[in-house]
């Protein structure tokens, strides 16, 4: 079921609201400032993420990405969005619910990247709180799952605030920054409480 009309016009303005925020799949026009903000965030971003693309901040890339998105919330296989500051209209960072699933599951996983001069201000615990809220509204998902590493205690924090639960650990669950890591796995189910990290 493609659910792309839930979303309107990708060009039409801000989809969802939050507090001094505002998120929307990314449109070509935002080549520039995505780049600059990733490009000030490499050394902040490197440990996070996959190894970059040797040419992941031109604007050939950029254009396949936002055509892959567009496709992907055709399909309703993924839903991608840009969070920018309601004010300025600044670019703060991005999210993503990917890999859904539907049938008995009913599922998404969450992923999310903040710029480096915005990171420890709030901002992706609001944004969270919106792109949850749109998958278990909207999308009508009945679980969010979402994975980081165990060093990673400000993301640990921010899905423990958004009424995640820790799960258990997976043992080299994805390659980042060049590497096999282990990551503590995640959980919000609609309509249940947060449990206490393990």
């Amino acid at each position: 079921m493609a659910l792309f009309g839930l979303l309107g016009d990708v060009d039409s303005g801000p989809l969802l609201r939050g507090d001094g925020i505002y998120l929307r799949p990314a449109a070509n026009a935002d080549f520039s400032a995505w780049a600059a903000l990733r490009e000030a965030s490499k050394a902040f971003l490197k440990p996070w993420e996959p190894v970059w693309a040797e040419d992941e901040l031109s604007r050939a890339a950029f254009r396949r990405r936002v055509r892959r998105q567009q496709d992907e919330m055709s399909r309703d296989e993924a839903y991608s969005f840009l969070i920018f500051d309601d004010g300025s209209h600044a670019l703060l960072g991005g999210a993503t619910l990917g890999g859904i699933r539907r049938g008995v599951s009913q599922a998404a996983t969450l992923g999310y990247w903040m710029g480096a001069p915005f990171a420890g201000k709030g901002v992706m615990t609001k944004a969270v709180a919106e792109i949850a809220a749109f998958g278990f509204g909207r999308l009508g998902l009945h679980r969010l799952e979402a994975a980081c590493i165990p060093g990673n205690l400000a993301s640990q924090k921010l899905l423990e605030r958004n009424g995640f639960s820790r799960e258990g650990l997976a043992a080299s669950y994805l390659c980042i920054d060049g590497a096999w890591r282990d990551h503590w796995l995640y959980a919000r189910v609609a309509g249940l409480a947060s449990r206490a990290p393990a």
